[in-house]
């Protein structure tokens, strides 16, 4: 009884042994990785031109699904005229968090998509009177990356933002340098 029981054990650990060793290929392919970024970012909205430094971390799970936080603080204002009068508008700061889809066309370069929500806060100044002016969006976007030596890149990127309440909708176009962790 103690034979054959031993060699059902001895070929239950035979047979698994492949199993263990795809196992361990897979988790190679599939762990989780983690990066952040720092670069600039350009914002139209509704015909003002805002300029930001902008920061995020990420962490992507496996070759094509990672989540990422986006922080942001305004480092260029611009002046439009509204009915004859000068407004001075300036953004404070952005937040956002994404999910994203990353497309990985070579060992080096990856196509992203993002889909998140973000809250933007600034500030209208006219004839001396600043207003706030706050507002949440739906954010969603592509881009691409390259990554120079596994470590570090650069990225490029377009996301859309639709503010709720009728709130308007910008074009941001950003460009980063990306280091992984």
């Amino acid at each position: 009884m103690k034979l054959s029981t031993l060699a059902v054990s001895a070929a239950a650990i035979a047979l698994s042994l492949p199993a263990a060793a795809m196992a361990q290929t897979a988790a190679a392919n599939t762990g989780t990785t983690f990066y952040g970024t720092l670069g600039y970012a350009d914002t139209d909205l509704d015909h003002v031109n805002l300029g930001s430094i902008q920061g995020r971390l990420g962490a992507r799970f496996g070759q094509y699904f990672g989540v990422e936080g986006e922080l942001a603080g305004g480092v260029k204002d611009d002046t439009v005229t509204v009915g004859g009068v000068d407004a001075k508008v300036k953004l404070k700061s952005q937040e956002a968090i994404y999910g994203v889809g990353f497309l990985p066309l070579s060992p080096n370069f990856d196509l992203l998509a993002r889909v998140g929500y973000g809250h933007s806060d600034g500030t209208g100044s006219v004839a001396g009177v600043t207003a706030d002016a706050k507002g949440d969006s739906w954010n969603y976007g592509v881009g691409g990356q390259y990554s120079f030596d596994g470590k570090n890149g650069i990225r490029a990127d377009y996301t859309r933002e639709q503010f709720q309440n009728k709130g308007g909708d910008a074009n941001v176009w950003s460009v980063a340098y990306v280091r992984k962790f």
